[in-house]
C-alpha cells in the first residue's frame, strides 16, 4: 500500500476584501519530496503556504497535511512544521546559541542544551554560537533561521523565498543542507523567484494569479509548453532585437549578454521570421533548448488577472 502524502490538498480558495488570490489550488507533495512552488509576486504561493500549516483559513476547498484537516487540526500541524518566511525574523540583540535557545524553550525540547548544541553542529554554526544575530551577514543569517526551523525535527519544511538577497555559494550551500535533509525524509515545499533553484528541486509547480496553470518536472513543463528557441548571434542585437519583435510567430525576444534569445510555439515559422530578419546582418542563428524562464514568461502572459473583474477560470491539475 502506498504512503499517504504529506500534503493532500483540493480546491483550496481564499479572498481578500472581494478579490480571490488564491483560486481552486489542488497540490500533492509526497515524503521526501522537493517541491518548487513558483509564481510572479502576488500569485499567491505565501497565501496557499500559510493555508497548508495552518496559519489562514481557507475560504473553501479541503485537505490535509502531515494526516491532519488543515481546517480543524491546524494547531497539531503547527508542532510538524518547520516554516522559514522570507524576512529575518529572528531577535537582532542576541546570540545565535541564545536565539536558538529561545526557539527550544517554544518548542519544549528536552534535554534543551543538547538540542541547541546539536543543532549548531550540523547547521555548521558551532564556531559563531557567540556572535550576536543583527551582525551576520545575509548568508549566516539564513543559515542560522533554517537551523531554527528543523530544530524540532519537523516533518515538513516550508520555504517561503528563503534565499532572496543571498550571495550564490551560500545558496549553493542552502541547497546541499536542504536535499540533505529530503534525503533524509524530510519533505520540502519552497517558494522562489530563481530558476536555477526551481531546476534544483524533484518538482515544480508554477501559480499564476492564484491558479496553478503548470506542474511537473522542469523538463515535462518545459515540453509541455511548445515553446521553441532559437539563438541569433552576431549583427547588431538591438536593431534586430526590435524587428524580430514584431515578427510573425515571435512570442519572446530577450537578450542573453551579446545574443538573443528567440521564441515562439510554431517552429517553422518562428525559424522564417527569424532568418529573414538576419538576413545581410552578417548574424546567425541556430536552434536551443527552451529556458524554464521563457516558459514561466508564457505562462505568466497566458493566466488571467485574479485583479480583474472577473475571476480567474479554474484550470484542471492532476
Amino acid at each position: 500500500m502506498s504512503e499517504a502524502p504529506v500534503i493532500d490538498i483540493n480546491g483550496l480558495t481564499k479572498s481578500f476584501n472581494g478579490k480571490v488570490v488564491v483560486n481552486n489550488v489542488d497540490l500533492t507533495v509526497a515524503r521526501g519530496e522537493i517541491v518548487g512552488f513558483l509564481g510572479p509576486n502576488g500569485s499567491g504561493k505565501t497565501t496557499t503556504i500559510r493555508m497548508i500549516c495552518g496559519l489562514l483559513s481557507a475560504d473553501s476547498g479541503s485537505g490535509r497535511c502531515l494526516g491532519y484537516d488543515i481546517r480543524t487540526q491546524a494547531d497539531l500541524i503547527k508542532r510538524e512544521v518547520g516554516y522559514m518566511t522570507q524576512r529575518f525574523s529572528f531577535y537582532d540583540d542576541l546570540t545565535i546559541r541564545e536565539n536558538l535557545d529561545f526557539v527550544a524553550r517554544l518548542y519544549d525540547l528536552r534535554p534543551r542544551r543538547r538540542y541547541v548544541d546539536e543543532t549548531l553542529k550540523r547547521l555548521g554554526l558551532a564556531d559563531r554560537q557567540d556572535q550576536i544575530a543583527g551582525t551576520l551577514s545575509g548568508g549566516w543569517k539564513q543559515r542560522l533561521a533554517l537551523s531554527a526551523c528543523v530544530m524540532h525535527e519537523p516533518k515538513l519544511l516550508l520555504l517561503d523565498e528563503p534565499t532572496a538577497g543571498v550571495d550564490p555559494k551560500a545558496r549553493r550551500e542552502f541547497w546541499d543542507e536542504i536535499h540533505e535533509l529530503a534525503a533524509n525524509g524530510m519533505t520540502v515545499l519552497v517558494s522562489t523567484h530563481y530558476m536555477d533553484e526551481a531546476e534544483r528541486c524533484h518538482r515544480i509547480v508554477y501559480i499564476a494569479y492564484g491558479t496553478v496553470v503548470a506542474r511537473g518536472t522542469v523538463d515535462e513543463v518545459i515540453e509541455a509548453s511548445g515553446l521553441h528557441t532559437i539563438v541569433v548571434r552576431g549583427g547588431d542585437t538591438a536593431v534586430l532585437a526590435r524587428k524580430l519583435k514584431e515578427a510573425d510567430g515571435v512570442e519572446q525576444v530577450a537578450p542573453f549578454g551579446n545574443d538573443l534569445h528567440v521564441v515562439g510555439r510554431d517552429p517553422a515559422i518562428l525559424e522564417r521570421s527569424v532568418r529573414a530578419a538576419i538576413t545581410g546582418t552578417g548574424g546567425s542563428a541556430a536552434e536551443d533548448v527552451t529556458s524554464l524562464e521563457d516558459v514561466f514568461i508564457r505562462l505568466m502572459a497566458d493566466a488571467p488577472d485574479n485583479f480583474q473583474a472577473t475571476a480567474p477560470e479554474r484550470r484542471s491539475v492532476s
